[in-house]
């Protein structure tokens, strides 16, 4: 099975063909998941998950993002005291029991770990690979990392044969190549219940500059044909090595994602079931 969505559902007005946020209701007639970045900057609470769920069909499936202090990110204010391990099992326990209405629905695809660039293979942060894990024991995990040397010749084995082991999903990313701080594309199955691509674009410029319009420039890209051909042909590769897989267009700063998915889904030839109804268009007769 072949999956598509996109990062967040307002920011995709070309879907609905309107200069406005899209509803998730609608987003929901169009793709069967969506990755959400919300918990990554506080955890919602149940009733915001209880408000999402009333909003899609019963098969629609979202992609949570960990909380930065899952994923040992930096907190904004760099006065703020580090975060102590106890408080850190706190945050998981706690978002354990955020993500309870959505497994109890099968609504919960993964939660996706992102992690900072400075996340690199060493013992520690495998050893915390382990204790994340532990930490949640029974729930869909993937795993992006940011960082060349989890994938180096000599070490991208064991990192491969180590998720396995943990049930963790490796994201296959597509993301500019910033030297170190950076993923190469490279194709891994290690869960076969799901394969996760991420695709973030190749704005080279936009994804290293620094300044205030980081945000707004890193994902500004548009994939063409050849491209999406490129990414078909590896789905192709590995979609008999798993259950499923999902693929992410976050190439969005521009709104170019949704245009880029649907392109792709129509290369693949594949049709999702179970979506909402689509609303009517809104005729534009001048």
């Amino acid at each position: 099975m072949i999956t598509i969505g996109l990062t967040t559902w307002s920011d995709h007005p070309s879907l609905i063909k309107q200069q406005r946020p899209v509803q998730l209701t609608e987003y929901a007639a169009f793709f069967p998941v969506v990755e959400i970045d919300n918990p990554f900057y506080g955890l919602p609470t149940k009733a915001t998950i209880a408000n999402w769920q009333s909003q899609v069909p019963d098969k629609f499936q979202f992609i949570l993002k960990a909380n930065r202090e899952m994923t040992k990110h930096p907190a904004d204010d760099k006065l703020a005291p580090p975060v102590t391990d106890a408080k850190r099992r706190e945050i998981f326990n706690r978002y354990r029991q955020m993500v309870t209405p959505l497994i109890k629905q099968h609504q919960l695809k993964t939660v996706l770990f992102q992690f900072p660039p400075f996340f690199n293979a060493t013992t520690e942060n495998i050893e915390y690979l382990q204790q994340v894990r532990a930490l949640l024991p029974d729930l869909p995990i993937a795993v992006e990392f940011r960082n060349q040397t989890w994938f180096d010749d000599a070490i991208f084995k064991v990192t491969r044969n180590f998720l396995q082991e943990l049930a963790m999903t490796l994201v296959i990313v597509d993301e500019p190549q910033q030297g170190a701080n950076s993923a190469p594309l490279k194709l891994a199955v290690t869960n076969p219940n799901l394969v996760m691509f991420r695709l973030h674009g190749q704005n080279t410029k936009g994804w290293a500059n620094p300044d205030k319009s980081w945000r707004k420039t890193r994902t500004l890209y548009r994939y063409d044909e050849a491209e999406l051909q490129q990414f078909s042909e590896l789905i192709t590769q590995v979609k008999s090595r798993a259950e499923e897989v999902c693929v992410i267009f976050n190439n969005n700063s521009g709104g170019d994602a949704a245009d880029n998915a649907l392109q792709l889904q129509d290369m693949l030839g594949i049709k999702f079931t179970g979506l909402s109804q689509r609303p009517p268009q809104q005729l534009n007769l001048f």
